[in-house]
């Protein structure tokens, strides 16, 4: 654990909700406190409305670092990266997970839903909680990220 409390903005769509509340039930324990940000129940809605207001939270500093979570996680993905300072890693594997933090700084993680087992969507959230930016040769790379060349 980083620290005694870890804040993070989580959110999901329907196809996520139930791994959410797994990984929320899971994490607390450990102290981790999440601030939800929808959706409330596994009815059908529009996964935009859960990442926007993730993204814009970690963006502005609220949140060190977020979740999302959707079917494929393509649809949280590409709505969070829509930000200039989020840099959303679409993980389904702890290697990728800590390689998304390691290289990339990446400041939220998303998981497939869909296509991820309960087991590993719990080392990847361990694992990017708990892995720092290596800085370095990928520091400019990173930089580039969000600058139009």
């Amino acid at each position: 654990m980083l620290d005694s409390v870890i804040q993070v903005a989580i959110g999901s769509d329907h196809a996520g909700f139930d791994l959410k509340e797994e990984i929320k039930k899971h994490f607390s324990v450990q102290g981790f406190v999440f601030q939800d940000y929808g959706t409330f129940s596994d009815a059908s809605m529009d996964y935009p409305d859960a990442a926007h207001p993730v993204a814009k939270a970690v963006e502005a500093g609220e949140f060190r670092w977020g979740i999302l979570l959707c079917g494929s996680g393509n649809g949280v993905a590409m709505t969070a990266n829509k930000y200039q300072g989020i840099r959303a890693a679409l993980c389904w594997k702890e290697e990728i997970a800590r390689l998304a933090r390691l290289h990339n700084n990446a400041n939220i993680l998303v998981l497939p839903a869909r296509f991820i087992s309960r087991e590993e969507a719990m080392h990847c959230v361990e694992t990017f909680s708990s892995t720092g930016f290596e800085g370095g040769r990928h520091e400019r790379r990173v930089e580039k990220i969000s600058h139009t060349l």
